[in-house]
């Protein structure tokens, strides 16, 4: 997608992609990956998630990547959080204790940035990417990523003609597939959300799963 597609959704509030509460896999499966309290976790296409909350609440050092601006700037407001600003090349830095958010495309994103990240969490990034473009935010993702780091990824899987997306639906076959290169992949859960999602109840769905893996970085 390009960047003024999700510039639109943001000017818009099109962000049926936000979550109004942590994800209830992270919860559930977080401290399966066994990291340290103060691991630095990577966060990518961020959003104003709440998620990033909860991991700062793990004592996690986190790091997000957002391209939107406005997005940036309404997770410091809408959890009350004091925020500084500074530049890291072409991105903007949004911070406070234990958070730091860069502002700006992923595909310029520095690796020193995540150099000293050894976790990460992708629950609407990978999914965000229609298949022409997934495999270059793969690439990416495990450049920014030192070899031993370990996360967490979320995706959905459903019929493809149900929706255009995003999000767009990511099979196990696909992450097998384009992730194998990069990650060692255990699946750690498959759990059918659809009555959960009216979108896709209304675009009459038969299935909609929620996949939660765990990567290794090789």
């Amino acid at each position: 997608m390009e960047p003024s597609f999700w510039h639109e959704r943001w000017e818009n509030e099109q962000i049926g992609f936000h979550q109004g509460d942590v994800n209830p896999f992270l919860i559930q499966h977080w401290r399966d990956l066994n990291l340290p309290n103060d691991a630095s976790i990577f966060v990518p296409l961020c959003g104003k998630s709440l998620d990033m909350c909860f991991l700062a609440e793990q004592g996690h050092q986190v790091i997000g990547c957002e391209l939107n601006q406005q997005g940036v700037e309404q997770f410091f407001l809408d959890n009350n959080l004091p925020m500084q600003t500074s530049s890291h090349g072409t991105h903007p830095c949004y911070a406070t204790e234990q958070l730091a958010i860069y502002q700006g495309d992923i595909f310029t994103l520095s690796e020193e940035v995540t150099r000293e990240c050894s976790g990460f969490y992708d629950r609407a990034a990978l999914i965000a990417w229609p298949e022409s473009m997934r495999h270059a935010y793969v690439k990416k993702l495990a450049a920014l990523l030192p070899s031993g780091s370990q996360g967490m990824l979320i995706t959905l899987d459903f019929e493809t003609d149900v929706i255009s997306g995003p999000p767009f639906a990511v099979s196990e076959l696909w992450v097998n597939q384009h992730l194998s290169e990069f990650f060692e992949i255990q699946q750690l859960a498959c759990i059918d959300v659809l009555a959960d999602n009216p979108r896709f109840l209304n675009k009459q769905a038969t299935w909609l799963n929620e996949v939660i893996y765990r990567l290794v970085r090789k």
